[in-house]
């Protein structure tokens, strides 16, 4: 590596981040985060036990190995949100979700500094096209909290690019003549698509503005999946959809709540907690409170989330039944999850998703069978069914799987390297 130290593209996932740099070559080269790791699962856990804080897969276990402290993931989430303006209790004190950002951006910047040699002064962010759907202000306060939160990290020049069109810059490298290309990104908290001509003759354009012909996103991601299968598989075990003695059902809230990675911790407050015991009279079947009760009382919410998307993620590379082990609300207690039911339940958000791929390309005027191909990136486009689903919508156009966890990033630190002109902010 040489002595000057590059700048770096930073991809601040929902689920996982990541970060790349450009090497003397003029590859991008993804950063070890987590011993040889180029992920980092965007978590943080403020151990209570001895008040130290820790990151991605450290926080992670260390919460599922029962340590005294509270989890947080899904920080993204947060930007747009009215959560955004509050503050959360840490430690005995408070502080607000920005702050928190700000920590887990620190910490990124320090292992980058660990391997680079120094902090790097420039960086470009990865955005989702909308962090907020059909709200330009909440979307533009969002990008702001975090410019804000990277300045407050010790990055001096913070500027940001779409995570599609990052994505395209690192697909390029690979193409070798002229194509149209649906740009697929699929993360925790979005799916964002981008319709692009893509060259290699063009790689060393800076200003690709007339190459990128339409792009669109929807606030739903591998998150959102997760809730959706939580709700219909595990939910039902802890009194979802319960119809109690009066003949009403239980309230719905606890269960999205407790379905929900960012929202979770709430339910771990007194007054929420008293409320759950408090609905007791609404079950007829109390065993299902008393499940309930003890994954609130044992603070076991994020690891019924963490069964949820690992039995996902089996049922989808295997295309086979998974099961969901909820045993920390009763002993031995299990649900299945089958592929045929998982691609039942994530129907209607998968129609949603593959509808933004269709405005996509008709922003471009390209047709459904105009496209050369459709490159996949981001974790949650690996999931079988969504695949599925893209092959019916576009059966002429050739799927790609790419990176799916370092392709955004490697795209953006193209563009912080100076190979690209970031999106003007």
């Amino acid at each position: 590596m040489s002595e000057h130290v590059p700048a770096i593209g930073i991809d601040f996932g929902t689920s996982n981040s990541a970060v790349a740099f450009v090497a003397d070559d003029g590859f991008a080269r993804a950063l070890p985060l987590e011993g040889t790791a180029t992920t980092i699962p965007t978590a943080i856990f403020f151990n209570a036990e001895d008040r130290t804080t820790h990151f991605g897969r450290d926080a992670i276990s260390l919460y599922l190995a029962g340590v005294e402290g509270r989890l947080m993931r899904s920080l993204k989430s947060l930007l747009g949100s009215s959560l955004m303006q509050e503050q959360t209790e840490v430690f005995g004190g408070r502080i607000g979700f920005e702050d928190i950002i700000t920590l887990f951006l620190t910490e990124l910047g320090s292992r980058a500094r660990a391997q680079l040699g120094a902090q790097p002064g420039r960086v470009v962010i990865g955005r989702p096209v909308h962090f907020v759907d059909d709200d330009e202000e909440r979307d533009r306060q969002a990008e702001e909290t975090l410019r804000r939160a990277a300045r407050s990290a010790g990055f001096g020049e913070v500027s940001f690019q779409y995570e599609p069109i990052a994505a395209a810059f690192d697909y390029e490298r690979r193409v070798e003549k002229e194509s149209l290309v649906l740009i697929v990104d699929i993360g925790g908290g979005t799916s964002d698509f981008t319709a692009v001509r893509l060259d290699p003759s063009h790689s060393q354009i800076g200003d690709r503005a007339t190459d990128v012909l339409a792009t669109t996103g929807v606030h739903i991601g591998g998150t959102d999946y997760d809730q959706r299968l939580s709700l219909e598989c595990a939910m039902p075990e802890f009194g979802f959809r319960h119809i109690g003695p009066q003949g009403r059902e239980v309230p719905s809230r606890t269960f999205f709540d407790l379905s929900s990675w960012h929202l979770i911790n709430w339910l771990y407050a007194p007054k929420a907690v008293r409320q759950v015991q408090e609905l007791r009279t609404g079950y007829a079947d109390t065993r299902l409170h008393d499940r309930l009760m003890n994954v609130l009382l044992n603070r076991e919410g994020h690891r019924v989330a963490s069964e949820v998307e690992a039995a996902k993620i089996r049922a989808s590379t295997t295309n086979a039944d998974a099961s969901i082990d909820l045993s920390c609300g009763e002993r031995d207690l299990a649900v299945a999850l089958t592929a045929d039911g998982m691609a039942r339940h994530l129907g209607p958000l998968l129609e949603r998703v593959i509808a933004c791929a269709h405005e996509c390309v008709r922003l471009a005027a390209l047709g459904n069978d105009g496209l050369d191909a459709i490159y996949l990136t981001g974790g949650s486009s690996a999931l079988r069914p969504f695949q599925q689903a893209l092959a019916s919508a576009f059966p002429s156009a050739r799927i790609v799987e790419g990176d799916f966890f370092g392709g955004v990033a490697a795209g953006l630190a193209y563009t912080a390297a100076g190979t690209r002109t970031p999106r003007p902010v």
